[in-house]
């Protein structure tokens, strides 16, 4: 087993829960720019769960991986099933069949005529609590980047490796013969099969956009402005300032002892109702160990802060974090990587002739 070399620099990631529109618009841009080929048509390399939720795949945070206590788990590997394959619809029957109208509708079906059982974000916008006391939120997922990648260590064939320059994780796919052990390996279980061509793949944090000053897809799609990005070590950044100062984003399941370089902040959920009716300023509506759970001990801390920089604001005053949450400039979330894709200078189109002599 191999473990993972220190990068010069660490590439992270801030998503700001109180801000995600459970959209999927960074899902769409993920997909249509990276997972369009063959054998990956069932991938969602970024995928927006709804917490408390079991998943995708399903009932992902407990099929093991990650350490504890500095030793390996075991973990499972998820089936088809639990991830939910890229279903067929009765297109046909609908469209064609005479005899198939009054209330039938285009039904899904798995690629064996079976009804699904689950699916990416099969549970979507389902919240949890009794009523008024209902709750939930949007769990944005893309590679967590681990500082300690259980992925890495699990493969025997060093596929997997972080990039010096930024600590992306990456899979090198020319090397994989698709064993498999890195997604039991991690925790996230932000991996997945190519049957077709018997490799893993995963997100790649737009690794090649990056090296062009561009922010991953993700990133710049979101309309919720939700994603931060930059490095750890830049103390003007974004990042550093919501990781290491203001300390208000946190890692999902420090438990898994991960170390994940990709970060949150804490959802402030709506207040309870006490039995007059009115709000309790002294409960939440998520039970708070359902928080600490996801995000670690310093959630009561994080949320804290936020709620006092919050009032501050409210009296009249000025907030830095506030501000850094708020980015009314979107451009200021994307650190290092403000370049507009869309005016990089791009190679000139190949005529007619030229394609013939290749």
């Amino acid at each position: 087993m191999t473990a993972a070399a220190t990068p010069s620099r660490q590439f992270a990631m801030v998503f700001d829960l109180n801000k995600c529109l459970g959209c999927q618009t960074c899902t769409i841009a993920c997909k249509t720019q990276w997972t369009r080929g063959g054998g990956m048509a069932a991938m969602w390399w970024n995928i927006v769960n709804t917490i408390p939720g079991r998943g995708t795949p399903r009932d992902a945070f407990e099929l093991g991986g990650g350490y504890r206590d500095g030793v390996p788990q075991a973990g499972e590997l998820p089936g088809k099933r639990q991830w939910g394959e890229a279903w067929d619809f009765d297109y046909d029957k609908v469209f064609y069949d005479g005899n198939y109208g009054g209330n039938n509708y285009v039904k899904p079906r798995e690629h064996d005529g079976a009804a699904p059982e689950w699916g990416p974000n099969w549970d979507e916008d389902m919240g949890a609590g009794e009523y008024p006391h209902s709750y939930f939120f949007y769990l944005p997922l893309v590679c967590m980047n681990c500082s300690k990648p259980a992925c890495l260590e699990a493969c025997p064939r060093d596929v997997i490796y972080r990039r010096e320059e930024d600590g992306v994780v990456l899979v090198d796919e020319e090397r994989c013969h698709g064993y498999r052990f890195c997604i039991e390996a991690c925790p996230y279980k932000r991996i997945y099969f190519n049957e077709q061509r018997a490799i893993a793949q995963k997100c790649i944090s737009c690794y090649p956009r990056l090296e062009k000053g561009v922010a991953p897809a993700c990133v710049r799609q979101c309309p919720g402005r939700v994603r931060h990005v930059g490095f750890l070590d830049d103390v003007d950044s974004h990042i550093h300032k919501l990781v290491n100062d203001w300390k208000v984003a946190l890692p999902l399941r420090p438990d898994f002892e991960v170390e994940p370089n990709v970060f949150y902040v804490p959802p402030t959920m709506p207040l309870a109702f006490d039995e007059n009716g009115e709000f309790d300023d002294a409960a939440s509506r998520m039970p708070l160990d359902e928080l600490r759970l996801m995000f670690g001990p310093g959630v009561e801390h994080a949320l804290a802060v936020i709620d006092a920089e919050r009032q501050k604001v409210a009296a009249g005053g000025s907030s830095e974090l506030m501000d850094i949450l708020i980015s009314r400039n979107w451009q200021d979330m994307l650190g290092p990587f403000p370049q507009d894709p869309g005016k990089l200078e791009r190679p000139p189109p190949r005529n007619d002739a030229t394609e013939r002599r290749d």
